[in-house]
């Protein structure tokens, strides 16, 4: 079987979520390439598992002072030339196409009718799930900015329909004994106005990684680090907590590791802004509105939750990929949540989701993709 796996580029999440993915196809010994888009080729680092990986530029988001700039979105992106990399890219060499909400491999699928499976935190919110502040424009993006012939929705939680357990690296050998430190990661947020922050709590030591630092720096009680995936990796196995933006990968790895949470979403992005409101619902996180030092204060004051424990979702997925029996789900479905593991202070506040098994025994299907 030959895959061409299509992957966002805008977010750090998308590509960590990928490169489990990558291991659990090496595994299986699966014939898989790669193809990124939304940002420039030069930008991506640590890419060395996707081995000879393609790039477009794609489409965008454009985020500017902690929101969602949407004028700028609209502008610096460039649809004639979207539209000639649809039509240029050539799947005839491919049995199929696994897509993590990026446009260029999903619309070339659908105008060349190569079936094509939907791996997102995104194709979750094609379903009734817990929603903040959603719009008529965010539903048209949610459903036709990367359209697949079916979905595997990624989620903290099923909600009753055929969602599945969010994809983190295995939890073996990953455990470490906490140092007390902090790791913040809020890239939208300007790095400044960050740091600003931080140094108002000098009695705590902060691991702060930005895109705008080059080089790594000692700050009062401040760590400022580039960008590094074996390094963050390493501060997040031993710190107590994380602050973040309201993304889906780095809060799924955290409340794996049991790592207590505080999430300032972006502005103008509902899915972060869902996001942030489930993971409050369920217990496994606080948020803040702006960089609020009186949120800092009182969530650094609490206590974690407790550790989600969640199976190697990558490794299921490639096998039941494989087996190219695309439409029967239920099974991997069951035998995924199955393995779940909440604290029992999560499981007693999601018992209002109502967690009832999915009456379709189907994923959710685009009908009119072909």
């Amino acid at each position: 079987m030959k895959i061409l796996y299509g992957i966002q580029g805008t977010g750090n999440g998308h590509i960590s979520r990928a490169r489990e993915m990558a291991r659990a196809c090496r595994q299986l010994g699966v014939d898989v390439d790669y193809l990124f888009s939304g940002r420039p080729a030069e930008q991506y680092f640590d890419m060395a598992c996707f081995g000879d990986f393609q790039t477009r530029r794609g489409l965008t988001f454009v985020t500017e002072n902690g929101q969602l700039n949407q004028w700028k979105t609209l502008t610096h992106n460039r649809p004639g030339e979207f539209v000639r990399d649809v039509r240029q890219l050539d799947l005839s060499d491919y049995d199929v196409v696994l897509n993590d909400f990026e446009p260029v491999s999903a619309w070339a699928a659908r105008r060349q009718k190569v079936h094509s499976i939907g791996i997102s935190h995104q194709s979750a919110f094609l379903y009734p799930v817990p929603k903040k502040d959603e719009t008529g424009l965010d539903r048209l993006i949610t459903r036709y900015f990367a359209p697949t012939s079916q979905q595997l929705g990624l989620h903290w939680h099923h909600f009753g329909h055929l969602i599945l357990p969010p994809i983190v690296p295995p939890r073996q050998g990953l455990r470490a004994d906490s140092d007390g430190s902090i790791l913040v990661y809020l890239p939208f947020e300007e790095l400044g106005k960050v740091l600003a922050l931080l140094t108002r709590f000098s009695q705590i030591h902060f691991y702060c990684y930005h895109p705008a630092v080059k080089e790594d720096q000692e700050l009062e009680n401040i760590s400022i680090r580039a960008l590094n995936r074996d390094s963050f990796h390493h501060r997040l196995h031993c710190c107590d907590g994380v602050i973040a933006n309201g993304g889906f990968e780095l809060p799924s790895e955290a409340i794996g590791q049991g790592k207590k949470l505080l999430l300032k979403p972006l502005h103008g992005q509902y899915e972060q802004q869902s996001n942030v409101a489930t993971l409050e619902q369920m217990g496994l996180a606080r948020s803040m509105a702006y960089l609020d030092p009186s949120a800092v204060r009182q969530w650094l004051d609490s206590d974690a939750a407790g550790a989600v424990v969640f199976p190697d979702v990558a490794l299921a997925i490639a096998r039941w990929v494989l087996a190219g029996e695309w439409h029967q789900s239920d099974e991997l479905w069951q035998q995924l949540w199955q393995q779940v593991e909440f604290p029992d202070m999560v499981r007693e506040a999601m018992a209002e989701f109502h967690p009832s098994v999915p009456e379709q025994s189907r994923l959710f299907s685009i009908s009119d993709n072909y």
